[in-house]
Order: C-alpha cells, then sequence, then structure tokens
C-alpha cells in the first residue's frame, strides 16, 4: 500500500460531522486520483493542505487568521518532502510557538476543502495534535492573536464553518481524562 492508498484509506473512515465534511471527503478523495503532487502548490491551483486541532487540558488553540481575519486551527501548505502530518506538526510551532505531537496512533479527524488565496482551492486535512498546556508564543510575523478557548467558547469565536468539528472533538476530548493528553 502505498503512503496516497493509506491517506485515502484514513480519509474514507471519518464519519463526517456534517454534509459539508461528507462533501469534503469526497471531493479530497477524488483530488487525490489525480495526476500530480497532490500538495504541490505550485503545480495545481487545487491542492492538500494540513492543520491541527491542538488540544491540553486548557481547550483547544485558535488564531486569528492574518489575512482573513477570521478565528481557525493553525495550518497550512504541506512542504516538499514531508508528509501532512509532519506539516501540521511544523506549521502549529510556526504559527503558535508551541511543541506539539501527534495522539498515537495518529488522529485524521476532519477534512474540509474550501477557497484560499489566489484563487487555490484547499483540500484541508486536520489533525488532533496535543501540547503542555504553555502560553503560545508565536514567533515575529505570524498573528499575535492565539489562545486556548474552552471548547464552548470556541465554538462561538471560531469561523462558523469550523463550529461543528469543534463540537464533536470537544465531546471526544471530554471523554478523555487529563491525565490521557500527553504532555499533561
Amino acid at each position: 500500500m502505498t503512503e496516497l492508498d493509506d491517506l485515502r484509506d484514513r480519509i474514507a473512515r471519518i464519519t463526517p460531522v456534517d454534509e459539508r465534511e461528507a462533501t469534503s471527503i469526497a471531493r479530497t478523495l477524488d483530488r487525490l486520483t489525480w495526476p500530480g503532487d497532490p500538495f504541490a502548490e505550485d503545480e495545481n491551483e487545487h491542492h492538500v493542505t494540513a492543520s491541527a486541532f491542538v488540544v491540553s487540558s486548557r481547550g483547544v488553540i485558535l488564531h486569528r487568521h492574518r489575512r482573513l481575519d477570521i478565528w481557525v486551527q493553525p495550518g497550512g501548505h504541506v512542504d516538499t518532502g514531508e508528509t501532512p502530518e509532519q506539516a501540521a506538526v511544523r506549521e502549529t510551532l510556526e504559527e503558535t510557538g508551541l511543541a506539539t505531537r501527534h495522539l498515537d496512533p495518529v488522529l485524521l479527524f476532519h477534512v474540509d476543502v474550501h477557497p484560499g488565496p489566489w484563487g487555490h482551492t484547499h483540500y484541508d486535512l486536520r489533525y488532533v495534535l496535543t501540547s503542555p498546556p504553555l502560553d503560545p508564543a508565536p514567533p515575529d510575523g505570524e498573528s499575535p492573536d492565539v489562545h486556548w478557548f474552552d471548547f464552548a467558547a470556541a465554538q462561538i469565536r471560531c469561523e462558523p464553518a469550523l463550529a461543528p468539528a469543534l463540537a464533536k472533538l470537544g465531546r471526544l476530548v471530554a471523554s478523555w481524562e487529563v491525565k490521557d493528553l500527553p504532555g499533561e
């Protein structure tokens, strides 16, 4: 099984939270059948990106996107030679200053297809990462508005299409004990 076959299999196993995600899953599975590198930003205006729902005993991290002025999870493009899982961790560190790690096993939690800049379409793979409950410290050049939110507040603050995924994640995290979160 190739890495793309494995990725398609993990995407297909996601139970969609709503019709938007069901459509996004179908579109992403289709996108992964096209020729070329599905992650290459400069190869095609339709590319796969990666982001992260970072959780700890403090809740979930959201940041105010610099260009879009909306509250979302950290994430971005997959660099050449990088897996989406690696991109989610790297982008989170770049945008929040927080060291994070994947759950074991890695949890690909949500998929969303949405417009990106310059007429591009992003097929976003959203992972769950954990972090110690430290204050975010985004570096210069990144949005300084990065905060922990409890799940109810996150659902109110976030970009509206993100709220159903945060509600589902909040229910999942509530079923864990704090000691179950790595880094706690």
